[in-house]
């Protein structure tokens, strides 16, 4: 593939499924190009037809859907458009896949259990991706069930950004990860931050079941902010809350990439003792969920300037060094 001059986007193609239009509007309004005219419609039975109305051959094509909720009809959709695809002939295809569903299922825990995480990879692959481009996967290992690159895009630095720009940040605050798995990209938070790191530990009884165990650090301070790549239940979150206040920690702040909020999540958070909670848009969140404690930022403008540089074939990872000129 020759390397195109970044400036130049006549071959590149956004197009959206049904999932979260809106995001992949406000990326093609960044990249200044128009979303490829896409028409979806169900026959009877509620089978998913799709139709491509513009001609895609020997184009860049980045389809932009995440699989949330509901998460197979969203992700048999971008397999469809994906096929779709594939037999219109474009020069390359990239799924951009900003919230990646059945990644919490991403190893036998017992007997007779399913790896899904694997087998949306390997589907993902047979309808004939490229690339693929995604936001903080659960785990960072599910980038080695795809047999393509992966371009693993991080929300660290823009919660970040945001924090600092209010004056929090440093020794008066902690970074905490909500569980030892998580410990990773709390320690980077935190450096972000030049912040010192604490870590809850918790069991899981089930599934979606979590009983905070014990605080693994320094908590004398009056700030906390406590990160993770998502919030389901909001149970785990409320729980580990409630161990911080009974510490002594008086504001505590949340911010998670994808706010998956199912069942009773937001009035969880509600009734838990924090302060703000913050997340990305890479799932759209609903009206009635829009609560006085969420705080949404843009995860358009990184995913805008990560499908230019994937577009004209340059560096991804420098994305998250500290002199990108991030873009408004």
């Amino acid at each position: 593939m020759m390397k195109r001059d970044s400036a130049e986007l006549d071959d590149l193609r956004i197009i959206t499924g049904s999932a979260n239009p809106a995001l992949a509007a406000d990326i093609a309004s960044r990249l200044q190009v128009g979303l490829t005219s896409l028409h979806i419609s169900r026959f009877a039975d509620q089978e998913i037809h799709v139709l491509i109305n513009e001609s895609v051959r020997g184009d860049d094509v980045f389809v932009i859907q995440p699989t949330c909720t509901p998460a197979s009809e969203n992700l048999m959709e971008l397999l469809i458009i994906l096929d779709a695809l594939k037999r219109a002939s474009p020069e390359r295809v990239t799924a951009v896949i900003p919230y990646y569903g059945y990644a919490r299922q991403e190893r036998k825990e017992k007997p007779r259990e399913p790896i899904t995480a694997k087998l949306v990879a390997d589907l993902l692959g047979v309808a004939g991706i490229d690339r693929v481009l995604t936001v903080d996967l659960h785990v960072q290992s599910i980038q080695g069930f795809f047999n393509c690159p992966v371009d693993h895009l991080l929300a660290g630095p823009l919660f970040a950004d945001h924090f600092l720009e209010r004056g929090l940040g440093g020794k008066d605050v902690v970074v905490v990860s909500p569980d030892v798995g998580g410990v990773g990209s709390a320690r980077a938070f935190a450096d972000r931050l030049h912040s010192p790191l604490a870590i809850i530990a918790k069991r899981r009884p089930e599934v979606d079941k979590v009983a905070v165990m014990e605080v693994i650090g320094e908590l004398e301070r009056d700030c906390a902010i406590m990160i993770d790549d998502m919030i389901t239940t909001g149970a785990s979150v409320m729980m580990a809350a409630q161990a911080l206040a009974e510490r002594g920690v008086k504001d505590i702040y949340v911010c998670a990439t994808h706010p998956v909020l199912s069942e009773n999540a937001c009035q969880r958070l509600e009734d838990a003792p924090i302060k703000e909670m913050v997340v990305t848009d890479t799932i759209p969140i609903p009206a009635e969920k829009h609560t006085p404690k969420l705080k949404v930022i843009s995860i358009a403008p990184l995913l805008a300037e990560a499908i230019r540089r994937v577009h004209s074939d340059t560096s991804v990872s420098a994305l998250f060094e500290p002199s990108w000129d991030k873009q408004e």
